[in-house]
This record gives C-alpha cells, structure tokens and sequence, in this order.
C-alpha cells in the first residue's frame, strides 16, 4: 500500500490518502474505460487520474485531491505501480520472445482458479500476484529436455568433478 499525505491548506485540511495497485483496481478501471490496461496504447491524462482513483483505499476521500497532487506524488504513484513487490527474480532464457496475449483481469482471474491462488490475493499488490502466477505457471510446466551439447557438457563436468573427488585421471 502506498500513503500519500495531502497537505492542508487555507481551504483544506490535511489527509492521507491510501493507495493500492491491485487486480480490483485494476478491474474497475477496465470495466470503466472497457480497454485493456496493459495494452500498447498510452493512457490519457483522464485514464491516469481514473485509475488512481480506481486504487483508492479510503472510504471517502477530497473531491479535490487530483488538484492537491503534486509532481512528486504522481512520481511516487508511478514508482510504486512499477515496483517489483517481490524478492523473486527469474532467469530468462535468451532468445524468448515475449508473449503477445492480451493480459486483462479477467485472465488474470483465470489464472488465479486455474493455480487455485486464493482470491484474497486480488487486493495484493499486482506485480506480486503476476510473480506469484509466474512461478505456478513455471513449477507445473515440464522441464525442456536438455539439447545433445548440454548432455556432453555435464557429462564432462560430472566427469572432472569424480576425477577430482577420487584422485585418478581416467
């Protein structure tokens, strides 16, 4: 969750307003503007606004508080919709092109039924949930067999490492 803390002002009063990046969020903002949020098209200024208010944690919230916003907060925002969220990394292999399906909230959903990745994890943040649906995809797929040069190659080294362990050279 990310709190921004909107200050007060002559008119206002001072207010923490409570932000979270998640596949509720997003799946208000899609239902909303009926596009995909992930998609190649940039969002306009109003699809911005739109989906900080879709991430909106707070019961109720200043009608003004798009216009108390400053350039470091959207910046803020932006950082945290693009953190990681996670201490997970993956090696990825060379050559892979990148998946071209279309990634909207109800696949995600899919996703989540098809790994049984309990729905109280919709409100986690979504780059967490995406690496969490990235490693059930990855553990229950089979491993690639390993390419004739691969074999040879530990062969050897399984090779060198008994030579070492048993002292002999052959």
């Amino acid at each position: 969750m990310l709190t921004i803390l909107l200050p007060a002002t002559d008119e206002h009063e001072a207010f923490e307003l409570k932000l979270e990046h998640s596949l509720v969020s997003l799946s208000k903002w899609e239902a909303i503007h009926e596009k995909v949020f992930y998609g190649r098209e940039a969002k306009s200024e109003e699809e911005t606004i739109s989906y900080i208010q879709q991430m909106i944690l707070n019961d109720s919230f200043p009608e003004n508080f798009i216009d108390r916003l400053e350039s470091a907060d959207y910046e803020a925002i932006r950082d945290y919709i693009d953190s990681k969220q996670s201490a997970t990394w993956f090696n990825e292999e060379p050559n892979q092109r990148p998946s071209r399906e279309v990634v909207t909230s109800e696949l995600i959903y899919y996703w989540m039924l098809s790994f049984q990745i309990p729905f109280s994890c919709e409100n986690w943040h979504l780059n967490r949930l995406m690496t969490l649906v990235k490693i059930c995809g990855i553990k229950q797929t089979k491993p690639k067999p390993m390419s004739r040069a691969q074999q040879m190659e530990q062969y050897a080294r399984l090779n060198e490492e008994r030579r070492k362990k048993l002292g002999t050279t052959g």
